[in-house]
């Protein structure tokens, strides 16, 4: 299905209360040889073991979205928040939350999801000991700064004050200061219920993970594939239509769009170079094309720690040297638009041309900035170059190179994984692809696990604090439309800075195989597994 815009959802400054899920998946169809069926869908190997708190990229979250349900789930093509676990969510300052839970929801072990399953879990994901890439989502929860105190520092807490226990069906949550954003990002993957059995052994779990979503754990073997299989007990509303699933782990987005066509593969979620040139995939797959709408921006993080690249001048040389209404025309054939702000367009709040000149193409001005920074030597761009990704960067390199008249080259890694090993270990030699999908549809989630000082895919290693304090203010706004312009106010900053240069938006442009009826694609840019029905 096709959107040209999303719908924002509203989420309400008093008595906060999501409505109760609608729609999903409906019967299983368990009793047919359809709903029986196994489905296999494109997959890049995750970064990590298998664990919400973890997890922040796309190859793992194609397995734990499935996985785990949780407080929230949002409608896959429109990003609109409703009731998934939670039976209420009530606020009357934004600020104290009181959670409510149903009853009789199970994990994939037979245990009862409760309300301690989810403190817990927040609990253990916030704490600095634990070392969790998403520990920082949890930051505006009261008692945060005692579990996560910085880099450095020994936390003299193990819990969170702002987690309160009612009984086993509610909990409370209290946060340092009104926070609207609370009832939407909470249906983040970081904010799943872990079962008791994870706490006993949590590097086992890793290896086999026990969720309470719609499909649970079977195996994974490493570079090869994740298996999944239906969950019959599961009570949500997002059941699925086929029995098992399995994700295919390739290194090369042209292997796996071969094996669509052939039938050896059943979804993919983005295209190949060869497919997009000249628009050939469009005459390919005809009705097997998915069209969606994807809530996300490509970026290219220049680290501050590699030397030479903590300039200003440099970082506007590099973003004036991309032509990226030329490489969006010829090597993505307008799959993706050029991206001029930090925010993806239908995120409420976002605004076009925040960039300004910065992002528009001028080799003479890049030159003169080239000039002013005194940068000599030559530039890098780091990235997986699986996925479809190596292409449209070889691209940026040459337009860079023709621009400024230095040296540009591509530096592949191996797979994602590892790529994504290299960035969070702070050992980019240069620049490097930074991506971002929507965790959820919240302008917030563009700017503080990106830009705010230590966070957890702060790609580029920026700190600023006067972006930091900006940030902080827009977080404790209780009302909404105020505080989606106090972020706007922090993306204004980060625009003077330019630790990280935006390139393009990607549309949203995938395919089914022919024996798949149905198909969506989720605004994450992951597959919308309940709405996949078998023909």
């Amino acid at each position: 299905m096709r959107r040209s815009r999303w719908v924002p959802a509203a989420v309400l400054l008093t008595s906060v209360s999501l409505l109760a899920a609608c729609g999903g998946g409906g019967d299983t169809g368990s009793g047919s040889d359809k709903g029986n069926a196994a489905v296999t869908v494109y997959g890049t190997e995750p970064q990590n073991g298998l664990l919400p708190s973890n997890t922040n990229e796309i190859g793992g979250t194609k397995a734990l979205e499935p996985m785990f349900t949780k407080l929230v789930s949002f409608d896959s093509q429109t990003g609109a928040p409703s009731n998934a676990m939670a039976e209420s969510i009530e606020s009357s300052d934004a600020k104290t939350y009181d959670i409510k839970l149903k009853k009789g929801w199970k994990f994939h072990d037979g245990t009862e999801v409760k309300a301690k399953n989810f403190v817990d879990a927040w609990n253990w994901a916030a704490n600095a000991k634990n070392g969790q890439l998403n520990s920082a989502f949890f930051e505006q929860i009261e008692g945060f700064d005692a579990v996560n105190p910085g880099k450095n520092k020994t936390p003299t807490a193990d819990k969170m004050t702002g987690l309160q226990l009612v009984n086993d069906y509610e909990f409370k949550a209290v946060l340092k200061a009104p926070f609207s954003v609370f009832p939407t990002k909470v249906g983040y993957d970081a904010f799943a219920p872990l079962p008791d059995s994870f706490f006993t052994d949590p590097k086992a779990f890793t290896e086999h993970p026990i969720g309470n979503g719609p499909l649970k754990f079977v195996s994974r073997t490493p570079n090869v594939d994740i298996k999944l299989t239906r969950f019959d007990d599961y009570q949500g509303q997002d059941k699925v239509k086929f029995k098992d699933l399995t994700i295919k782990i390739y290194s090369s987005q042209e292997t796996a769009y071969q094996d669509l066509k052939s039938g050896r593969l059943d979804f993919m979620e983005t295209l190949p170079p060869s497919a997009v040139t000249g628009g050939k995939y469009k005459t390919e797959l005809g009705e097997n094309l998915v069209e969606g709408h994807l809530l996300g921006i490509s970026t290219i993080a220049i680290p501050y720690y590699v030397p030479g690249y903590n300039n200003i001048h440099l970082r506007k040389a590099v973003s004036m040297a991309i032509n990226r209404e030329q490489i969006v025309q010829t090597v993505m054939n307008d799959t993706y638009t050029p991206a001029d702000s930090w925010v993806s367009h239908g995120i409420e709040g976002y605004r076009p041309g925040v960039c300004g000149e910065a992002c528009k193409y001028d080799p003479v001005k890049a030159k003169a900035e080239l000039a002013q920074s005194g940068f000599t030597g030559k530039l890098t761009i780091t990235s997986n170059a699986d996925g479809g990704r190596k292409e449209p960067l070889v691209a940026a390199c040459n337009s860079i190179k023709n621009a400024l008249g230095i040296e540009c080259d591509f530096v592949p890694a191996t797979n994602f994984g590892q790529y994504r090993g290299i960035v969070v270990g702070k050992q980019l030699t240069g620049m490097g692809r930074s991506d971002w999908s929507a965790d959820y549809p919240s302008i917030e989630d563009f700017l503080n696990p990106i830009y705010k000082t230590d966070a957890g895919s702060n790609d580029s290693a920026y700190s600023s604090p006067v972006t930091d304090e900006l940030l902080t203010k827009a977080d404790g706004t209780a009302d909404k439309a105020a505080a989606i312009k106090a972020y706007q106010a922090a993306e204004d900053q980060v625009a003077k800075d330019l630790p990280q240069i935006p390139v393009w938006d990607e549309k949203g442009v995938a395919a089914k195989s022919k024996r798949l009826k149905v198909a969506k694609l989720d605004f994450r840019r992951i597959p919308d597994y309940p709405s996949i029905e078998v023909g």
